[in-house]
């Protein structure tokens, strides 16, 4: 009776086992210095990890489908430029993984609506999760994207707060 009750309990854990393997290759550690800003460079369409005043690590990106000017308008496909924070993280999203950033602020919002418009929203730092490969350099709709195994690299290198300045 005990070697049944052992033989199924170890079942049961490799069964568990078996079912939770398929996310866990994506979440990494990170014993680095910690990254107290991030910088986006849209033109040159470079992402700069910086640590006080040295740049930690450097990633090629996608931008939304409307690169050139800041975003203003929902649907407008354009990546935001200014100085926003990375508010949130998701382990589950539709795109591997992914940072929120704090885009709409007050003065995005007051500026749409000045327009009688909706500044739009959820924007974020993510990868492609097999989607959107060979649909051009920029192909986001509004977003910051690098490959899978980039996003599943800078994941845990960066802290809800991390400031992100966007520029042109």
């Amino acid at each position: 009776m005990k070697r049944r009750s052992l033989l199924l309990g170890l079942s049961g854990l490799t069964l568990l086992a078996a079912c939770g393997g398929g996310d866990s290759q994506k979440f990494r550690g990170y014993s680095g210095p910690p990254i107290t800003q991030i910088q986006v460079f849209k033109r040159k369409r470079k992402m700069y990890l910086i640590s006080d005043k040295k740049v930690v690590k450097t990633y090629k990106i996608a931008l939304g489908g409307n690169p050139i000017g800041k975003k203003q308008f929902e649907g407008d496909g354009r990546t935001p430029e200014g100085l926003y924070f990375i508010d949130r993280q998701n382990p589950n999203s539709a795109y591997h993984l992914s940072l929120g950033i704090s885009y709409p602020n007050a003065t995005d919002r007051a500026f749409a609506e000045s327009q009688g418009r909706k500044p739009g929203g959820d924007i974020f730092i993510h990868g492609r999760a097999g989607k959107d490969r060979g649909r051009g350099r920029d192909w986001t709709a509004g977003c910051i994207a690098v490959k899978d195994n980039e996003i599943e690299e800078i994941y845990p290198m960066i802290a809800i707060g991390t400031p992100i300045f966007i520029f042109p």
